[in-house]
């Protein structure tokens, strides 16, 4: 393929689309930005090329207009001095240089515009280069992207499986028993005697029931004397 036929193939490629319709976008994007980094080199080194070429022309140019100037002085010398016959020749001579000279400003012209046509093309695969490399960049990112939501999706289905459930519910269960177990050393250290407050509590709660029982005592010996003296009376 020509150099100009795959600068036309980058200038006419829609990315997007291309990347939108393949099965490894990150391998083809990386396929086209080395293709395009190929061509640049190449349509670089090809417009030196040129370039260097124009330069050679130029001196063939400028080497053949001082040449026919120097056989138009020849020939204005030849006829000042009567020799027509030298001075036909040297005009012959002239005409040959002047007529190189025009074919050497054609070729320089075209050399130019080459040379525009390789800087312009230089500069739209530039662009594109610059715009296939941040799609890979982008591609890049949500790769890893993927990578990491992959990971997390198999990291919590594996947490909801039954297996780790069941790890869960064992975990629970031995919390719990440990628990109920803590409370049972706590129930036998209370039912095994009574804290020095609660002695105390019992006391004072005896000391009333004493003397609640003196009142019903003296109460019920004051009722009986009023009882016996009314007999007694009678």
């Amino acid at each position: 393929m020509g150099i100009f036929s795959r600068v036309r193939d980058i200038f006419n490629a829609n990315i997007n689309s291309m990347l939108d319709k393949a099965e490894d976008p990150e391998k083809l994007v990386k396929l086209m930005i080395q293709e395009m980094e190929d061509t640049l080199v190449e349509i670089k080194a090809s417009c030196a090329g040129v370039m260097a070429e124009r330069k050679k022309v130029q001196r063939s140019l400028d080497e053949a207009r001082s040449q026919a100037e120097h056989w138009a002085g020849k020939a204005q010398l030849a006829v000042n001095r009567g020799r027509e016959d030298l001075a036909r020749e040297a005009l012959m001579e002239k005409r040959r240089l002047t007529e190189r000279s025009e074919s050497l400003e054609k070729e320089i012209g075209e050399c130019d515009d080459l040379i525009e046509r390789y800087q312009s093309d230089i500069s739209q695969v530039e662009e594109k280069l610059q715009a296939a490399r941040e799609k890979q960049r982008m591609l890049v990112q949500r790769h890893i992207h993927a990578q990491k939501k992959t990971k997390a999706q198999k990291e919590i289905r594996r947490f909801d499986s039954s297996e780790a459930m069941q790890r869960f519910d064992k975990f629970e269960n031995r919390i719990e028993r440990m628990e109920a177990e803590a409370d049972l050393v706590n129930f036998g250290k209370k039912s095994s005697g009574r804290s020095l407050d609660e002695e105390f509590e019992h006391l004072e709660g005896d000391e009333e029931i004493e003397k609640e029982l003196a009142a019903l005592k003296e109460k019920s010996g004051t009722s009986g004397k009023s009882s016996k003296g009314s007999g007694e009376a009678n």
